[in-house]
């Protein structure tokens, strides 16, 4: 599923990029107050700071905002995760740090990644199939690494054990951010990492 293309009337890729990224900016802020029905895009417009007219230059319709919110959003994360992964090798360590980073990650990025799961589901049919992909190639990004420390006997886990595990280590990124509103009230975002990881890592370490 290749990427949804937003037409704009713009030709200025640079303006383009610029205006679509105050028009995220702004979404967001408002979605998270209001939810995406209830938000006009005139409302966004304003919020963005140019007119109604302007903002139909670069978008067709507000759908066309919230594909663009999801779409910078994963493309966020998973940018942020290439960055502090590059460096990563195949042992349990290089699992940790990657999962670590992957955490912050989440927490720096909570309120976009709330408004994105709360909403993605006004997608239209055309725009979903490609941003739940990402999701898909954000958790392969994580089971890239467990294969490797697998292959390098750094833990034991089947092939079917490793997918789920990557699965796992996403939906706790993300739960950091749903229950916020009593988890963060009850660790530290790297009490709450160190604990993920020794409930992770109790199970599937090799054993000498």
């Amino acid at each position: 599923m290749g990427k949804k293309e937003v037409p704009s009337l713009v030709k200025d890729e640079k303006l383009i990029k610029k205006r679509r990224e105050e028009m995220v900016k702004a979404a967001v802020s408002l979605f998270k107050e209001n939810g995406f029905h209830r938000t006009t895009t005139r409302e966004i417009a304003k919020a963005s700071g140019f007119s109604i007219g302007t903002l139909y230059e670069y978008i067709r319709s507000k759908e066309d905002i919230l594909y663009l919110v999801c779409d910078s959003i994963y493309d966020g994360v998973k940018e942020r995760l290439n960055e502090e992964m590059s460096s990563s090798g195949n042992t349990a360590e290089d699992v940790k740090a990657a999962v670590t980073a992957y955490f912050k990650v989440m927490d720096e990025m909570q309120d976009e990644v709330l408004v994105m799961y709360q909403e993605v589901k006004s997608l239209s049919h055309e725009a979903l199939p490609y941003v739940l992909k990402k999701e898909i190639e954000m958790t392969a990004m994580f089971e890239g690494l467990l294969l490797q420390a697998r292959e390098n006997n750094e833990l034991s886990l089947s092939k079917q054990e490793v997918k789920a595990a990557a699965h796992n280590i996403l939906i706790q990124g993300q739960m950091w951010t749903f229950r916020r509103w009593i988890l963060q009230k009850l660790y530290t975002l790297e009490e709450y990492t160190d604990i993920q990881i020794k409930l992770l890592f109790d199970g599937i370490r090799r054993e000498g």
